[in-house]
């Protein structure tokens, strides 16, 4: 399952964490204490309405052994 974020109109913003996360048999409350944020922040990212910072998006990487590329997958629509 991929959640999705629609930025500005152009800019589509999807992650596939919540799939990598259950793949891994990881608790929302587990990665959200390796991480050092709320269960909430995990939560939000998984359904769409946040998108990380750099800095979060490199930690949730690092925690999976993956790239950023591999969890979050940004598209831009082309404009005409």
């Amino acid at each position: 399952m991929e959640s999705e974020l629609y930025v500005k109109g152009s800019v589509n913003v999807k992650n596939r964490l919540e799939k990598i996360r259950k793949e891994h048999g990881i608790k929302q409350e587990d990665l959200a204490v390796a991480l050092e944020v709320s269960r909430q922040t995990i939560g939000s990212l998984e359904n769409g309405r946040y998108n990380p910072s750099i800095i979060l998006a490199f930690k949730i990487a690092k925690y999976f052994g993956m790239s950023i590329e591999e969890i979050f997958i940004y598209e831009e629509d082309e404009i005409k």
